[in-house]
């Protein structure tokens, strides 16, 4: 049975994040689905793309080629190539020059969260913008009448800071841990062992 926990509370009211039995972290809604949503937030395809990467470069301790990554996912190479070279501009992959080279995590797994991740690839700008509509129209509310946020910017702005943080808490480590309770223990070393053999 799922349980629903608060998220960080807004002036407005409370943010619902479901907890998944058995984990420390909330779902985050839609990983493996084209996009990743928490409530109505919508995430660009690339970072589901770019998590999936993240998760399997925990099994192999060897730089992984940018083609074999897009094998493995079945994705075209150069659209990977884009969210690889983002999460190498975030420090968070590094790229191995030479034969042998390709990709490899910058960082422990669990130093890595969910949202760096997020952030790298479509980043770290609010999924919400407040363009001042009360200082609009025959009834508009004077520039300087406008002190604080209004109730809409405030409650959006709540909902933002609640997503980001449930996505804060969950690592890469967490994520691969995960997917060895769902597919099995030999999961990520069944994908090790694909990674990791060599091209003919």
């Amino acid at each position: 049975m799922n349980h629903h926990v608060a998220a960080p509370p807004t002036k407005l009211g409370y943010i619902l994040s479901e907890k998944i039995p058995g984990h420390k972290f909330v779902r985050v809604s839609g990983l493996i689905g084209g996009l990743i949503r928490v409530g109505r937030v919508k995430m660009s395809g690339g970072v589901e793309w770019a998590l999936h990467c993240c998760v399997v470069l925990t099994s192999v301790e060897e730089p992984v080629p940018a083609t074999k990554l897009a094998e493995l996912h079945d994705v075209s190479a150069s659209y990977l190539a884009k969210q690889l070279q983002a999460l190498s501009r975030a420090g968070l992959i590094r790229s191995v020059q030479g034969k042998a080279g390709g990709y490899t995590l910058t960082r422990e797994p669990a130093s890595i969260t969910v949202l760096d991740v997020v952030e790298a690839v479509d980043g770290p700008s609010p999924a919400f913008t407040c363009t001042e509509i009360r200082q609009r129209g025959p009834l508009a509310t004077p520039a300087e009448a406008c002190t604080t946020p209004c109730p809409i910017a405030r409650v959006m702005g709540g909902a933002d800071a609640a997503w980001r943080e449930a996505l804060r808490t969950v690592s890469i480590a967490d994520l691969a841990q995960d997917v060895a309770s769902a597919s099995g223990p030999t999961a990520l070393a069944r994908v090790s062992a694909w990674l990791t053999t060599p091209q003919i």
